[in-house]
């Protein structure tokens, strides 16, 4: 009876990861399907579930062409790189730095704030939305940069410090003792000791903070309005009011915004699960 238990929990298993992986891949396969077809096979019925003859003029039409819809494509990724990479700068510096304090200096408070700052992780990040566009909107800072830079900061600072502390308490102290005996002050040894011993958690907490800013989409939804800062994520969406838009372009531009993840994703794995992991365990 154990055996037979053991083989029905295993197919159990395998249909559950069966499910999950067509229940997260199916959707994502359809929009390159679709995107891959004119729209004469996209409508046509039955449907193709392979492109008929693949072709890559949407993607081209969306990258290289002019129009009204091409030129928001082409602005929003400029603006979702650019919101996206100044984010995970500086969240890296200020979580790095924050996480040194926390692991190797000792004042008076440390756990309290330590702790305060990693309980902001339990709220709900939509709890502030109306807060944070009060603030944005009294410092003149709706559709700006600057304004979905800082909002992005305020979100992911917290996990980053968590993961970055994880990385700098297992170092050990005795390299840091070894470098002040030499007269080295704690900024030298910060740069040119600890944070190459870091380096892993460094390029983790990089990758999971671009990420979650590439994924947001009600924040920049609300902190921007008109398309000099509104992102890729949001821009596609809005397709489907502003504009009569093929499906098949509409897949394209799907596509276009799953595709950078995508690849860190699959490329960068490792550092992805490291990091999340390291920042789960004390």
């Amino acid at each position: 009876m154990s055996v037979i238990r053991g083989r029905l929990r295993i197919r159990a298993r395998w249909i559950g990861v069966a499910f999950i992986l067509l229940w997260s891949l199916v959707p994502i396969y359809w929009t390159i399907n679709t995107s891959l077809q004119t729209e004469a096979q996209a409508g046509s019925k039955p449907a193709h579930y392979v492109p008929p003859t693949p072709t890559l003029k949407h993607y081209i039409t969306l990258l290289g062409s002019d129009g009204t819809v091409p030129d928001q494509i082409r602005r929003s990724t400029i603006n979702i790189l650019v919101e996206c990479g100044a984010a995970t700068i500086v969240t890296v510096v200020l979580s790095t730095l924050a996480a040194y304090a926390f692991a190797r200096m000792r004042f008076r408070g440390r756990n309290l704030l330590f702790y305060s700052v990693l309980a902001t992780m339990a709220f709900p990040a939509y709890t502030t939305l109306i807060p944070l566009y009060r603030i944005m909107s009294d410092f003149g800072l709706v559709n700006t940069y600057t304004g979905i830079v800082l909002v992005y900061v305020s979100g992911f600072l917290p996990l980053a410090t968590w993961i970055m502390h994880n990385y700098l308490v297992s170092l050990p102290t005795a390299i840091e003792e070894a470098g002040q005996v030499d007269g080295a002050g704690r900024m030298q040894i910060l740069w040119h000791v600890l944070l190459p011993l870091a380096l892993p958690g460094i390029i983790s907490t990089a990758i999971i903070t671009f990420l979650f800013s590439w994924t947001q989409f009600l924040f920049p939804l609300v902190l921007s309005t008109d398309l000099s800062t509104q992102p890729l994520t949001v821009v596609v969406q809005s397709l489907q009011g502003q504009h009569v838009v093929p499906t098949t372009l509409l897949s394209a531009a799907g596509v276009i915004a799953i595709v950078v993840p995508a690849v860190i994703g699959l490329t960068l794995n490792r550092y992805i699960v490291n990091g999340l992991l390291t920042g789960s365990v004390k």
